[in-house]
């Protein structure tokens, strides 16, 4: 979902689950998060997104006290709530772990989540990251890449066609079909997030947007499309045929904010800071921005409503 006639669109990585923050660890649940995205969808936010995880503890580039764990909610669960929860925003997972499901089934489920939005869904795909979560529930850790490559040759002709028959090192589909279909003939908009060149190369050919994240300046965001086009054409795909869109962290002002994003990959200031912040992402090439906001309550998406409202002044003056 991005807007060809140039408008910016904005998401929010909705956050789920066991969160901490200066005041406290929090629970956000169900109904704070139904208050939240339908006070989103009013202020006009264009998109919501929730990360695919089943929990974190202190690995890689997660840091946490030794022996310590924090869970979010299972995101396709709450993405169906949510499409009946709202009627006008886009919704998906940024990005589904193929490895967490059977990519048959995944196929399924997103069909699915689209007949229940009325054609609202972004299938985000990837092939996760994180090591302790697929210790904890049981997934294989090992060739991911190799792994993505098949569920995609499932996830993808499944969604496109209806149908699939194959058999892989890791999965097979056998004859198998799509039925009935979602509001889609064609499936739902398919994202895929990439930095390695395999994976780029993946996205490249099979991608109808591009997805990269997280970033603070527009610099670093432009070098990295600029690497992904030059893999499209590596491939033989036209560049300009898949959609580009990246993430931010917004630390929002006021006395209770605490960035959760690396300084590099976050921007602040008042609401017309952030807004040309955003503006000046969108030159560097992205056509949807998701953003990770601090804090994450009622009050910071009326805060950030404020520098919707400057954004779509600066576009109109354009």
């Amino acid at each position: 979902m991005v807007d060809s006639a140039g408008r910016l669109q904005l998401g929010l990585l909705m956050r789920t689950g066991e969160l901490r923050s200066p005041g406290g660890d929090r629970r956000i649940g169900w109904a704070e998060l139904r208050e939240i995205a339908q006070l989103a969808e009013a202020v006009g936010v264009d998109s919501l997104f929730l990360a695919d995880h089943f929990l974190f503890r202190n690995s890689g580039g997660v840091v946490m006290p030794e022996g310590e764990s924090r869970g979010v909610w299972e995101a396709m669960t709450i993405l169906s709530a949510l499409a009946e929860a709202t009627s006008r925003v886009t919704l998906g997972p940024l990005v589904a772990c193929t490895t967490f499901r059977n990519p048959a089934l995944l196929a399924k489920m997103a069909d699915t989540l689209d007949e229940i939005s009325g054609g609202r869904l972004v299938l985000g795909l990837g092939a996760g990251w994180h090591k302790p979560e697929y210790d904890a529930f049981g997934y294989p850790f090992d060739h991911r890449a190799g792994r993505f490559e098949e569920a995609i040759a499932i996830i993808i002709p499944l969604l496109r066609e209806g149908h699939v028959d194959f058999q892989g090192m890791y999965y097979q589909a056998r004859d198998c079909e799509l039925r009935p279909r979602g509001p889609h003939p064609n499936g739902p908009p398919i994202w895929i997030g990439a930095r390695q060149p395999r994976m780029m190369r993946l996205a490249a050919r099979y991608a109808d947007v591009y997805n990269t994240v997280w970033y603070g300046s527009p610099a670093p965001l432009a070098r990295q499309l600029a690497a992904f086009e030059a893999t499209c054409r590596e491939v033989g795909r036209d560049p300009s045929s898949i959609g580009r869109t990246s993430g931010t962290f917004i630390a929002l002002p006021g006395p209770d904010v605490h960035p959760s994003g690396e300084p590099h990959q976050t921007i602040s200031g008042s609401p017309a800071e952030i807004a040309a912040q955003l503006e000046a992402l969108h030159a560097a090439g992205a056509q949807h921005v998701t953003c990770a906001l601090d804090p994450w309550n009622v009050r910071a998406i009326e805060r950030f409503g404020e520098v919707i409202q400057v954004l779509r002044k600066l576009e109109k003056n354009r």
